[in-house]
């Protein structure tokens, strides 16, 4: 019977599983720390966490992006160093930049941690003279809009089909300096 159920499973679509009940954190404080090539595992798990149902970036791409020289890695600590989120931004040559990617705990989320990531970067960007920060964000990703616009972000484009699901992007913009 066993056999005959692994073999079905093949054929007929699972059951859609249950929403994840996240139980909020205790309140604590958070440091902004230099993320390091020694943190790889901690920011993989955690990356796997914060995009359940999207797209994640494999360890070769956490590999390249904290060995990239250009590559500006922030994590959200707790006191006792626990990391809640990450921010990575890569620096262009045209004096411009990319955010790459920001995450949070979805235990942590609604806390201004993302804002506080964000904005730690954009600080170290005008710090070089970067002029102009781009960013990629979902369409139905109404909590990341809400935060790029909070910190003046516009659309500049609407990316169709850019998520490996189909789903289109808005390629956002700001100006640093």
């Amino acid at each position: 019977m066993a056999v005959l159920e692994s073999i079905r499973s093949f054929f007929v679509p699972s059951l859609v599983p249950e929403a994840e009940v996240t139980v909020p954190a205790p309140l604590t404080q958070y440091y902004i720390r230099a993320l390091t090539l020694e943190h790889k595992t901690e920011v993989l798990r955690l990356n796997l966490r914060c995009f359940r149902s999207g797209d994640n970036y494999t360890k070769y791409t956490f590999d390249y992006l904290l060995r990239e020289p250009r590559t500006l890695g922030y994590r959200m600590d707790t006191p006792a160093g626990e990391m809640v989120g990450f921010a990575f931004v890569m620096v262009k040559e045209n004096n411009s930049a990319h955010l790459t990617t920001i995450g949070v705990a979805p235990e942590h989320r609604g806390r201004r941690i993302a804002s506080r990531l964000l904005g730690h970067a954009e600080q170290a960007l005008r710090n070089r003279d970067i002029g102009t920060v781009v960013l990629e964000v979902r369409v139905g990703n109404a909590g990341a809009l809400q935060l790029y616009r909070r910190h003046g972000y516009m659309v500049v484009q609407r990316i169709g089909k850019y998520y490996s699901n189909g789903e289109d992007c808005f390629l956002m913009m700001k100006a640093l300096i």
